[in-house]
């Protein structure tokens, strides 16, 4: 790690990496075709391979058989995930496999983000708005922090790790490593952490603040919430103390909670609000904190970059004038004179991220440092370049790889249009196109062996991994462990589609079965919806219409004889807030909701074994939700039930249909003939329910309060509120964290009336 002595300002930095190897912790054992793919997967890597695909059936154990390869390779790990939710399920799971090794989120932390932008057409400007969760960017620290002290890591993404980030290098010789035993000033220690943006307090402290009171010094670094506690005499650190602010002086287990670490507290003769005391609380030896940002930009180098930016921007005038764009000009120079200003006075402004590639010293057209160089070495961390992680190094997994590849290719094109339009009419410098994610090669450049996992590969990662180049190899995962196949697939016409349906809904209803049905608009869902719950009777002259001409008239129903026949549906797509799907796909499984209709949300990463029959509507509307992937990622949500059926209403077989269900074939014949040469049955999963959301229900009775009106009451709902904050996002669930905090807000308002 690296040794920060502060007695007379100067720095001392050393790398040391922890050595601490990945141990795979489970009561399962690898199963069906898990061992083989293992072994396989495994070889490939140990061959040299550059890119292998793991082409697995739903429900197969894809992320179980990674981790054995995990296990088995022993290297720092890059998992890429397509969206926040899915990558937050991943890092759940590999926690749980993982528990004793180092399992890191990292995604974007903008609750809210709009990008600055001009639309040349109105000349409308939109400047650039965003709001940051803080929970987010202490996880982002915690991510890199552990990259660049140990090897077992494990690193959980979105596609927010091309983004620019600030530079390992810089990061590395800044974090600070304090031991007992250390002298430190206390006049240039306070001065490196305001360089640091550490910010001073004397009220609570939050992540990134310090308090110095006498001879006791506190910090709370940005990648935890724990306060350290520095005991100090004569400008020697005596003691190090580690302090839960939420819980007092304990440490331990978590799950005891805040009530039982003050009753200890209270035992011993200690005020729980006074936070520690000494012999009592945990004391370390040394401890390493990391700086507050990210994006670290010493005052030589500040300097060094205003010169330059200044140089640009009479360039960039100069162009302006020759070309006789006048009010571009003189946009152009207002804003970036302002910008420089404020760089010089406070050391930021809004928008410096547009002025990166000259603060951190880049060339025009250089790539940006994102979270891929803190895997890698070749930043020569401290000076010393380190011989543990060389650049490569690690392995990275692409997973559902059909829906990752095209998002990290389109990253830089979305991107560089916005940027273009912005410099051409002068509310930028051109260097602010080099405020960008990285180029697809780029990426590639930067990533050493790769495993992409999906149930249906897409061209690029089959192309990559194609055996006959001698550098990849298709590992397939037909087999489940459970011994459940794919489900069996029939084909009706779509003409009279909802009536051929309604009987069969009703059918599984009666075998208390739950029922999944995909319409093509959102619109159709929320009538589908509500003509399900009203018994589902079409009168006779309606009996031939498709689904969009009957449900796009909103059928008028009979209601009288057929209320008990009423069905128990809902429906998900989009618009529906992430509090209401939780609570809509418990209550599903629970049995609450029969049928559940959607759109698009019923695909990749939902759990629903409960669900034996799958219906897809307008199946033969070829396009993007009718495509082959679409349709083989659909007919997967039937495959956790041994009762497994999907329904396809469609008049004509596309291409699409046809490949879909040759592959479902395909498959099916491979597990049936493994079942019966190993005389294994069928039986549908067994999942709890609460794995949908831990507490979810406690969290709906929280929100069902009446407000109180004493401000003892008030606080004490606060309170509760805050853990529950703290609750939803360890389990990683930011949105639901996201409402808490907006109300806790409010409620803080009330308390200050």
């Amino acid at each position: 790690m690296k040794s920060a002595r502060l007695a007379t300002g100067q720095v001392s930095l050393t790398i040391i990496m922890s050595s601490n190897k990945f141990e795979l912790i489970s009561q399962n054992r690898p199963g069906g075709d898990q061992p083989q793919a293992i072994r396989e997967l495994v070889s490939g890597l140990k061959k040299g391979f550059r890119d292998q695909t793991l082409l697995g059936v739903t429900g197969s154990g894809k992320t179980f058989t990674i981790a054995n390869v995990i296990a088995e390779i022993q290297k720092p790990t890059l998992v890429i995930a397509h969206n926040k939710t899915l990558a937050a399920q991943l890092t759940n799971e590999f926690r749980e496999l993982f528990p004793h090794n180092s399992v890191n989120y990292f995604v974007s932390y903008y609750d809210y983000y709009q990008p600055e932008a001009y639309i040349p057409t109105s000349d409308t400007y939109i400047d650039k708005e965003a709001l940051i969760n803080d929970e987010i960017d202490k996880l982002r620290h915690a991510a890199t922090m552990a990259l660049l002290t140990r090897r077992d890591v494990i690193v959980v993404a979105s596609v927010s790790c091309i983004y620019g980030l600030g530079a390992p290098a810089a990061y590395a010789q800044n974090i600070f490593h304090f031991k007992v035993g250390d002298k430190i000033d206390r006049k240039t220690f306070a001065r490196k952490l305001v360089e640091l943006q550490f910010t001073r307090t004397n009220a609570d402290l939050k992540r990134s603040t310090y308090r110095l009171r006498g001879d006791h010094w506190e910090i709370m670094p940005p990648d935890r919430e724990t306060v350290y506690d520095f005991e100090l005499s004569g400008g020697v650190i005596n003691a190090i103390y580690e302090v839960d602010p939420v819980r007092g002086y304990v440490i331990g287990d978590q799950k005891k909670g805040v009530t039982v670490a003050k009753k200890k507290m209270a035992s011993n003769g200690m005020d729980p609000v006074a936070g520690f005391r000494p012999g009592k609380t945990p004391t370390l030896a040394e401890i390493y904190i990391a700086p507050a940002k990210h994006f670290i930009t010493e005052e030589p180098e500040r300097e060094r970059a205003i010169k330059v930016i200044q140089q640009e921007l009479k360039d960039q005038l100069a162009l302006f004038d020759k070309e006789k764009k006048f009010l571009e000009a003189e946009r152009l120079e207002r804003r970036t004179k302002f910008d420089l200003a404020m760089m010089r006075e406070v050391g930021y402004c809004h928008g410096i991220e547009n002025y990166s590639r000259h603060l951190s010293g880049r060339a025009a057209g250089e790539p940006p440092e994102t979270l891929l160089d803190y895997f890698s070495a070749k930043n020569n961390l401290g000076g010393v370049k380190n011989e543990k992680i060389s650049n490569g190094d690690f392995l990275t997994i692409i997973d559902e790889s059909h829906m990752t590849v095209p998002q990290l290719q389109g990253m830089f094109n979305g991107d560089a249009s916005r940027k273009k339009t912005l410099i051409e009419y002068g509310f930028r410098l051109p260097s602010a196109a080099d405020n960008r994610p990285l180029r697809f090669p780029e990426f590639e450049a930067r990533i050493g062996q790769t495993i992409y996992t999906s149930a249906t590969p897409g061209p690029y990662e089959l192309k990559r991994s194609n055996p006959s180049t001698g550098k990849g190899q298709i590992v397939q995962q037909v087999i489940r462990p459970t011994g459940l196949v794919d489900p069996k697939i029939t084909i009706r016409p779509a003409r009279g589609q909802i009536d051929d349906l309604i009987p069969r809904i009703k059918e599984r209803i009666a075998k208390k079965e739950r029922v999944l049905v995909t319409t093509l608009t959102k619109q159709m869902a929320e009538d589908l919806t509500t003509f399900l719950s009203e018994g589902g009777q079409i009168r006779g002259d309606e009996k031939n219409l498709t689904a969009e001409k009957s449900i796009g008239q909103s059928i008028q129903l009979t209601k009288d004889q057929h209320k008990d026949e009423r069905i128990k549906v809902a429906y998900l797509h989009s618009d529906v807030k992430t509090l209401d799907r939780i609570k809509i796909l418990t209550d599903l499984r629970k049995g609450k909701i029969e049928v559940l209709v959607g759109v698009n949300l019923l695909r990749e990463g939902l759990d629903l074994p409960e669900v034996s029959l799958v219906a897809i509507l307008d199946a033969d509307k070829e396009g993007f939700l009718r495509s082959e992937t679409s349709l083989v990622q659909t007919i997967g949500r039937a495959a956790r039930n041994s009762e497994g059926e999907v329904l396809m209403y469609a008049d004509h077989i596309t291409g699409s249909i046809d490949r879909a269900v040759k592959e479902t074939e395909r498959r099916r014949k491979i597990q049936l003939a493994y079942n019966k040469k190993h005389g294994i049955t069928p039986k549908t999963i067994i999942r709890k329910i609460s794995s949908i959301l831990p507490d979810v229900d406690a969290v709906l009775a929280l929100e069902m309060k009446p407000v109180p009106k004493s401000k003892t009451a008030l606080k004490e709902l606060i309170a509760e509120k805050e853990r529950e904050m703290r609750t939803a996002a360890k389990h990683l669930d930011f949105e639901l964290a996201g409402i808490l905090r907006d109300e806790i807000r409010e409620l803080a308002k009330k308390v200050e009336k």
